[in-house]
């Protein structure tokens, strides 16, 4: 894993991108495209380095992940579903260019994925995993703290996350 770059697709605060600064990977980014959240993922970023627990380095990237530049070697996608259809048909086109000749050096953990026909759609794509991931205590926590600052009760939460993975094989 130590080879592999974490990139969080739609970063938010970067919570995804300070978890895994304490994870062997080579670097953890984020990328954000609204830069009032951008701004307090970096602020957390400094903190978590102050606080001794970045293991790698670590950044956030205030942009639009479609015209993100992806890393040499092997990248990990982390996204919790940070757009609707059309940018993730536009997400998807830009692996299959930025990854072409590329096998294998992409990996997507896609968590809350409620676009995931999108994927299966795709050439190039292999599903690895797809099905329930629970949830945590700790994130139990923070989404009630959420739910309860809702109105309308625009958000729901249960006990666990539909998640897949997916490796970029290469159009054949």
């Amino acid at each position: 894993m130590d080879d592999f770059t974490f990139v969080d697709v739609g970063a938010g605060m970067g919570r995804a991108v300070l978890l895994a600064a304490e994870m062997p990977f080579k670097a953890a980014v984020g990328v954000e495209l609204h830069a009032t959240l951008a701004g307090i993922a970096r602020r957390n970023v400094t903190a978590w380095r102050k606080a001794g627990r970045a293991r790698i380095p670590m950044k956030i990237i205030c942009g639009d992940a479609i015209d993100f530049k992806w890393p040499e070697g092997p990248c990990l996608a982390f996204l919790f579903n940070p757009f609707g259809e059309t940018v993730m048909r536009r997400m998807v086109r830009n692996w299959q260019k930025s990854f072409a000749g590329r096998a294998g050096e992409l990996d997507i953990l896609y968590v809350n994925n409620e676009q995931e026909r999108v994927l299966e759609g795709q050439d190039g794509f292999e599903r690895l995993f797809l099905g329930e991931v629970r949830r945590s205590r700790a994130d139990a926590i923070a989404d009630y703290r959420i739910l309860s600052n809702q109105p309308n009760g625009e958000y729901a939460s249960s006990n666990a996350e539909d998640c897949s993975m997916w490796r970029w094989k290469s159009r054949e």
